[in-house]
């Protein structure tokens, strides 16, 4: 019998149903999936009905990479490592589709890790993730309203991003306290190009750091009170950070880059 790790944030999908949506969000036939925290299999078990090409699995807890050799033998290739470890643009000659539910204590270090680390050329197709519902609600925050901010802004930046559907306590095993949404992510052909992402992640993290407060001193701190920058953005200095759209945020960190040459 495996036991979930409340350490490693283990809780296993058990619901048919919610398995059957999650295998049926995208084409799986002939496609090379990576699945990030198997578990104990239940939703891969689901994808290997679909004929996939190949699968990859990523699943840090011994225990169960050894229950899953097990349970699929050659059906499956494991990686036994921690996902944040793990290069994926070096693992695949092709684009793959990426299943995930996601551990709920790293959910947003894996993907902003991703997104940060993308190049033009996207190793993977779409991504299929579950998330905590409130982590969920931020990345696919509107820009003025409240759960909008750096999670919606730098997941926005390349991808195109849809909610699925919402997943009660009850289809996981052992039920977790929270709510979860699976999200569905493609990349974008356009978006503003940045050099260094990390330039975006600075950007937003000075915006954000004191979010009620106005535009002014972020902007100053970026800036130094650049008025080309502002009349070039069209940006009004007493709104808040919510209330500028995510294609601003862009910009800015677009400029910022180009200022510091």
């Amino acid at each position: 019998m495996i036991y979930a790790k409340k350490s490693l944030g283990q809780n296993f999908l058990i619901d048919k149903k919610i398995l059957e949506k999650i295998v049926n969000t995208t084409t799986i036939k002939d496609k090379v999936i990576l699945e990030i925290g198997p578990g104990t299999g239940n939703l891969t078990s689901y994808i290997l009905k679909k004929k996939p090409k190949k699968i990859f699995v990523i699943e840090k807890d011994n225990e169960l990479s050894s229950s899953l050799e097990n349970k699929f033998y050659n059906q499956i290739t494991i990686i036994n490592k921690d996902v944040l470890k793990v290069d994926e643009t070096k693992l695949f000659d092709e684009q793959v589709t990426v299943f995930g539910n996601l551990p709920y204590n790293i959910s947003t270090e894996i993907l902003s890790k991703w997104i940060i680390n993308l190049k033009d050329n996207f190793w993977f197709e779409c991504l299929v993730l579950m998330f905590q519902k409130e982590v969920a609600d931020r990345i696919i925050a509107e820009f003025d309203t409240s759960d909008y901010g750096r999670l919606s802004i730098i997941c926005n930046w390349k991808l195109n991003i849809k909610k699925i559907c919402d997943i009660e306590p009850e289809a996981f095993f052992p039920k977790p306290k929270i709510h979860s949404s699976l999200l569905l992510f493609h990349p974008k052909k356009n978006f503003v190009k940045i050099n260094d992402p990390n330039n975006l992640e600075k950007v937003t993290r000075i915006f954000f750091n004191q979010r009620r407060k106005m535009l002014k001193k972020p902007f100053n701190q970026l800036f130094n009170g650049d008025q080309k920058v502002l009349d070039k953005l069209k940006i009004d200095l007493n709104l808040r950070p919510q209330n500028l759209n995510l294609e601003t945020y862009y910009k800015l960190a677009y400029e910022y880059e180009n200022l510091r040459g």
